[in-house]
């Protein structure tokens, strides 16, 4: 028998969030409207009984390499500064979230006790079986990793089921959509086959700590409004990266 009609295929999800998409139209900083929306539709998975870690990217205020090469500063300092930005990120996504009545923690990589909690696994955990929303922010608190790695890791951390990538895209494809309209989507592809091919799914690393967890990724496009719920019901939505 097929999924019943209204219930989540996830009972544990990750999702990851570019920064971009928290930038909507403007392509800068933080649209009200967006993150509004977005936390609506969070808000709504969590009300269907969904535990969520959320990681947010950083994107839309700092885009790390080609940002750190365009101020001439150091790829170590750029990757702080998009730490940081991730906090900011995380920081208004926590208050839209909780003005519509759920409770969120924000857990950084990188101590900073005034604004949000340490990343300890354990009080992760406890968080997620209380019902709160976490949104874990500054990456891995290294250098060199992504915010994908960043969320890949921490999906194995917190036993997620499914890693979700909420982008400006429709899913994979074999080209940069936004710069060749000839590019194919992926219906679905193994992690093996996305690393062999180079595609800009999640970096290597994040795809390869997936693939040898066996969890998959379903890259989607969260611009659409309803699309968070749509995947998270089971519907063919985006690409479906698996083993």
């Amino acid at each position: 028998m097929g999924e019943e009609i209204g219930k989540p295929k996830y009972k544990r999800i990750l999702l990851k969030l570019s920064g971009e998409v928290l930038a909507g139209e403007r392509g800068f900083g933080i649209d009200p409207e967006t993150l509004k929306r977005i936390a609506s539709e969070i808000m709504e998975i969590h009300e269907m009984g969904v535990e969520m870690g959320i990681v947010v990217g950083g994107g839309n205020i700092f885009r790390g390499l080609r940002d750190a090469a365009l101020y001439a500063i150091k790829r170590v300092t750029g990757d702080y500064i998009g730490m940081l930005a991730t906090v900011i990120n995380a920081l208004a996504l926590q208050d839209a979230i909780e003005n519509l009545g759920a409770e969120t923690r924000v857990m950084t990589a990188i101590e900073m006790r005034d604004v949000a909690e340490p990343y300890i696994q354990r009080r992760a955990l406890r968080h997620l079986e209380q019902g709160r929303i976490i949104i874990f922010a500054a990456g891995t608190g290294n250098p060199f990793f992504t915010t994908d790695t960043a969320a890949s890791l921490r999906a194995l951390q917190i036993g997620a089921e499914v890693v979700l990538k909420g982008t400006d895209v429709d899913g994979v494809f074999d080209k940069d959509p936004h710069e060749d309209p000839t590019a194919v989507k992926f219906e679905t592809i193994t992690h093996i086959d996305a690393l062999k091919l180079g595609l800009k799914v999640l970096d290597a690393t994040a795809i390869s700590l997936c693939h040898e967890s066996n969890i998959p990724i379903v890259v989607f496009n969260i611009c659409i409004p309803g699309n968070l719920k749509r995947v998270v019901l089971g519907e063919p939505i985006g690409t479906l990266v698996h083993s």
